[in-house]
């Protein structure tokens, strides 16, 4: 049984969707972080850095924070969704990556500029609107020749599709990356994901964007 930390963002849902596709035993255990409850200190045990997702695996005995981390040693756990030929796992590695290094943070920011404090800053606005747009492009021009980000479907793609479920939170239409869109749909019709998604509450279902711009 695995003990999974976790609130309903976009990190947290990586892990989630994650354990769904494995189908592996896991509890949920919700950290609220709007009541500040990644700040407790039986959390800070686990998690050190006062972030979500956490996880404790009790058949191993591997404790770990950080999803991208977590997604990696899940990964090694049980052979699937990252490959172990070199070649085809740095193609999934560097999107994982590109994920916790780029698109994660700058969405992040987008989200708090443009969405939850709309009007605080314009430069802060004008700055992650353009570089939340330059980020959509690379991955519309990966996907153009690309089913997943890597050769099969992975943990990058586990990775990056809980950021582009907030697209509207970001103002991108993902019409207008129509790889992207087709891409995103894919993903949000894995019943694993849409399972994964609702950890640890209800919270409605993915949503679904335009097919293409009007």
């Amino acid at each position: 049984m695995i003990d999974l930390y976790t609130w309903s963002t976009p990190n947290g849902r990586k892990v989630s969707i994650m354990l769904e596709e494995l189908a592996l035993p896991y509890k949920v255990i919700a950290i609220d972080i709007s009541k500040g409850e990644q700040h407790a200190p039986a959390f800070l045990n686990i998690s050190p850095n006062n972030k979500i997702p956490a996880i404790v695996d009790h058949e191993t005995g591997v404790s770990a924070f950080e999803s991208g981390a977590i997604m990696v040693y899940l990964a090694e756990r049980t052979g699937r969704f990252l490959p172990a030929q070199v070649k085809p796992r740095v193609q999934v590695m560097q999107w994982l990556m590109w994920q916790m290094g780029g698109f994660g943070p700058m969405l992040g920011q987008a989200h708090y500029f443009l969405h939850d404090n709309k009007g605080l800053s314009m430069p802060a606005e004008e700055r992650f609107s353009k570089e939340t747009r330059r980020l959509y492009g690379v991955l519309d021009r990966h996907l153009a020749d690309h089913a997943y980000l890597g050769p099969e479907y992975s943990i990058a793609d586990m990775a990056v599709f809980p950021w582009a479920v907030r697209h509207e939170r970001h103002e991108v239409d993902l019409g207008a990356f129509p790889n992207v869109l087709r891409w995103y749909r894919a993903i949000a019709e894995r019943p694993a994901v849409q399972r994964g998604y609702q950890v640890p509450a209800d919270v409605g279902p993915i949503p679904m964007p335009r097919r293409s711009v009007p």
